[in-house]
């Protein structure tokens, strides 16, 4: 869910964007136990500290790195079942520190966790604005330019997120007034996401599969770590509820989009995205952003940034060094 407007998602918890779901391939992948961050961490600067362009870097990273997680899954299962189990498994370690390492410790610089309440209240302003507002938009569009599945799943992600919003709005009235029940998460239909090339035309709806994948990527990692942080303060029925909706999210919703946008290759096409995504983000994304965060004395951020950075470099190399033994 959540992606738009940056700085109003992480500032004024509003118009955020979205979120997804994977794949039946990527349950192949062993579920990571994810910890929520219990404020500040000792090493990090407080999120109030940070200026709002490190904000803005820190959600872009964010993003990127849920969408490498969720990217690396779906190619971890294609390249185990394309006979390339230590393609497999190279894809799969990685996807764990994208998600369980780079994104948690951006998480935890930008104090994306916060009580129960204050998460419902962050989760229900996405929801929301991708139920009325980026879903429908999208599947106008798709409609306007021929592209009828894309449509059609638009339309039915909206009506989703709807319901994520009602479930979590029913959720907040029981956690404010101690009254009252947390509703239990609808069940996710999983998608399959095979190799296969994009299912649509239109350029701009290719961008708003793009735009859609990294909202419902982020906001299933955003979820676990609510549901973490809900376990930890005794309340396991919205840990269940946050956990639900964010395999929706990831099985369902970013599953559908990756199928419509061709996502999954073979494993040598897979290995070279992962090259250039790795490679962009090592030379030129985080030390901007390094550069950046340094320059307003965000001197945590730029650390986290460059080393993140020297990370994809190493990832990179990996899949080069894999890619070449499949030549």
């Amino acid at each position: 869910m959540f992606r738009h407007s940056i700085r109003t998602f992480l500032v004024n918890l509003s118009f955020l964007v979205n979120l997804c779901a994977l794949t039946a391939a990527s349950q192949a992948v062993p579920a990571l136990a994810l910890t929520a961050p219990a404020g500040p961490h000792p090493q990090f600067q407080a999120a109030r500290a940070l200026r709002a362009q490190t904000l803005t870097d820190l959600t872009t990273a964010m993003k990127g790195e849920a969408f490498a997680y969720a990217s690396y899954s779906l190619f971890a299962a294609q390249a185990d079942g394309a006979a390339h189990p230590a393609d497999g498994r190279l894809f799969r370690t990685t996807a764990q520190t994208e998600l369980s390492e780079h994104l948690h410790e951006a998480a935890t610089l930008a104090g994306v966790v916060g009580t129960n309440a204050a998460n419902l209240r962050q989760a229900i302003n996405g929801e929301t604005y991708e139920h009325q507002v980026m879903y429908r938009g999208f599947a106008a569009q798709a409609r306007q330019d021929g592209d009828a599945k894309a449509a059609e799943l638009f339309t039915e992600i909206a009506a989703d997120e709807g319901r994520h919003r009602d479930a979590f709005r029913t959720a907040l009235a029981a956690v404010t007034s101690g009254h009252g029940t947390v509703p239990a998460p609808s069940a996710a239909k999983t998608v399959a996401v095979p190799t296969g090339l994009p299912q649509v035309s239109a350029a701009r709806t290719k961008t708003n599969l793009d735009t859609a994948m990294h909202g419902e990527a982020l906001a299933h990692s955003k979820y676990m770590l609510f549901a973490a942080h809900a376990k930890q303060s005794g309340n396991s029925a919205l840990a269940r509820l946050w956990e639900g909706t964010a395999a929706v999210e990831l099985h369902e919703h970013f599953a559908g989009e990756a199928v419509l946008a061709g996502r999954v290759g073979t494993t040598k096409e897979n290995l070279n995205k992962a090259i250039t995504g790795e490679r962009s983000e090592a030379t030129t994304l985080y030390p901007g952003f390094a550069k950046q965060a340094t320059a307003v004395g965000d001197t945590a951020a730029a650390a986290y940034f460059r080393n993140t950075a020297a990370d994809e470099a190493r990832h990179a190399a990996a899949f080069q060094a894999a890619l070449n033994r499949l030549r």
